[in-house]
């Protein structure tokens, strides 16, 4: 099976331009609040109608504004899960699943309610509103009624956003059988870079109502290409930078030359280091490739490690909003004794980082 999207919808000032494709797999969409996933979904299922553009799930067409085809949501056979699952607040469990299995057939009824409520394990819970329910049982619910109506796609806008965080995992946990068993394409939306990576095989960036190409989520997280998809793949650091020769680069926010692993093309705005990627090095490195002096800003402590803001020396007296670099480390044991009185507040520390640490990367 797969999916054929290629659709234009303005909305005043912002512009929805989309264009993608995908086979059999969990696609995540992943961008900032605003960039438009929801609403590729809502056009997908046929809930907001583009200004132009086609929509082919599973060879059969969904929409083409040239031949005029704009199929009712109920024609559509997409499967949408909200964030809050939308259930009818006024019908028990067994009643929202049987008002889609009403649309196909009345045929063995009970027979496919109790296999729905058996695979999704709510058995026993047929007879309760939506309000007696918890939020995982829900969710299952939710996915119950959509999975009944035999969906060619499955649309889950961030569906674990609402459930706190041991529920969540436990939930998603369910969410990945579901998904495994699917035999069509699933979109998947949510802000979570780690939650996407868990579940997807691969990865749209979204950004500003436009979309980048269909990518292995490995791809993204290991040589992510453009600014916007190294933010959200969780890097950190970042400088505006410029070419000095085939294999270097002038870091202009941390006014620093950095050597790369890769050859610095014209292709590029700037840098990203991750901040795990950013080492602490001895006196002895001094005058190293890739090795300049920093000022400790601020030292964080997280559950399980130690955050640390840094200030290159150069730019001190910087005011960009990349001149700051954030490192990283699992938290040490103070009785080890590693780098402690280097992480005070003011003192000067000296970094270090890898060339095949370094990303160029497109505005």
């Amino acid at each position: 099976m797969s999916v054929s999207v290629e659709i234009k919808k303005s909305f005043g000032d912002f512009a929805l331009d989309v264009s993608f494709e995908a086979e059999n797999e969990v696609v995540g969409l992943l961008g900032a609040s605003g960039c438009g996933k929801s609403m590729t979904l809502k056009c997908i299922a046929g809930i907001v109608r583009p200004d132009s553009g086609r929509i082919v799930v599973d060879g059969v067409t969904l929409f083409d504004s040239n031949k005029r085809i704009n199929l009712s949501p109920q024609k559509r056979r997409t499967g949408l899960l909200f964030q809050n699952y939308a259930l009818f607040p006024n019908m028990t469990v067994g009643q929202n699943i049987m008002s889609v299995l009403r649309l196909q057939t009345k045929k063995n009824l009970k027979e496919r309610l109790s296999s729905l409520l058996g695979k999704f394990y709510i058995q026993g819970l047929e007879d309760r509103y939506p309000s007696q329910l918890s939020g995982g049982q829900q969710q299952r619910a939710a996915l119950a009624r959509i999975m009944a109506s035999r969906p060619s796609a499955l649309m889950l806008d961030e569906p674990l956003s609402a459930l706190d965080s041991y529920l969540r995992w436990q939930l998603e946990g369910e969410l990945l059988q579901i998904l495994d068993e699917f035999e069509g394409t699933t979109f998947y939306v949510s802000h979570n870079r780690d939650e996407v990576y868990r579940l997807c095989k691969s990865v749209c960036i979204m950004n500003q109502g436009r979309n980048e190409s269909l990518r292995a989520i490995e791809d993204l997280f290991e040589s992510p290409k453009t600014l916007s998809s190294s933010i959200l793949s969780g890097c950190k650091n970042y400088s505006n930078a410029k070419r000095l020769s085939q294999n270097t680069v002038l870091a202009t926010d941390w006014r620093v030359s950095l050597t790369c692993a890769s050859e610095a093309h014209g292709d590029f705005d700037c840098i990203g280091v991750r901040s795990h990627n950013v080492l602490l090095c001895d006196e002895k490195a001094a005058g190293g490739d890739n090795v300049f002096p920093c000022r400790v800003i601020r030292v964080i402590q997280d559950v399980f490690s130690t955050i640390v803001n840094l200030q290159p020396l150069n730019a001190e007296n910087g005011d960009g909003d990349f001149s700051r670099i954030r490192a990283e480390f699992p938290k040490i044991p103070k009785q080890e004794g590693i780098f402690e009185n280097e992480f005070e507040n003011g003192s000067v520390v000296l970094v270090k980082i890898r060339p095949e640490d370094i990303m160029l990367l497109k505005k």
